[in-house]
């Protein structure tokens, strides 16, 4: 029996955003085996410091970690996005020193993850649905934001489920930024996808 557990911020815990629909945990309920378990750790609003107190809740039988931070990390310095004020390379190099301050706190968050010695599989943030004002910069800033998460999974070994590539509709958000039933089924989608793509690896390599 497997004991899925999901941590971060509302990409998981978007359920104050779909109404009576399904969030992703019931949509990950639904997909797995009756003998599996689901468990939502994850905190809507929570940033990479969240993830210390989320694993105190995760249960002692959690047989795979999914985590998908740092949106809210990047939300707090959005105002860059409308700054008019300064240069492009002033603002570059703010970004670039925000970027370097996240990449150690996201290090951080995985390295309390890891400690728990299960297998572990991160999300990068995915682009949104922004006005077209404002998205192609975002895109470009999201992607600063992601090349540290791959940084950090790559030196951890750890698997990466690409969210950009599967919330790319606007159907797939409640509203700017959170996923709706649509975009949390898709996400629910990918991880069992990959559990089931794990198992199938372990079974080859025992062979």
């Amino acid at each position: 029996m497997e004991h899925l557990v999901l941590l971060g911020d509302s990409i998981f815990d978007n359920k104050s955003y779909v109404g009576e629909s399904p969030d992703v945990i019931g949509h990950l309920r639904e997909l797995i085996p009756a003998n599996w378990s689901a468990t939502l750790c994850a905190v809507d609003g929570d940033t990479t410091s969240g993830i210390e107190r989320q694993l105190t809740k995760v249960p002692k039988d959690a047989t795979y970690l999914f985590v998908s931070i740092g949106g809210n990390d990047a939300l707090i310095n959005v105002h860059l996005l409308s700054d008019m004020t300064r240069s492009g390379p002033v603002l570059l190099d703010e970004l670039s020193r925000i970027a370097d301050a996240f990449h150690k706190n996201y290090y951080n968050a995985i390295d309390h993850v890891c400690r728990l010695r299960k297998p572990t599989c991160v999300c990068t943030i995915y682009d949104g649905n922004l006005e077209a004002d404002v998205a192609p910069a975002a895109k470009a800033a999201v992607a600063v934001f992601n090349d540290k998460i791959y940084s950090v999974a790559n030196e951890r070994h750890l698997a990466v489920i690409e969210l950009r590539r599967i919330c790319n509709q606007p159907d797939d958000y409640a509203n700017f930024i959170e996923p709706s039933a649509l975009g949390g089924k898709k996400i629910a989608k990918a991880i069992y996808d990959h559990v089931q793509r794990r198992q199938i690896l372990m079974k080859t390599k025992k062979k």
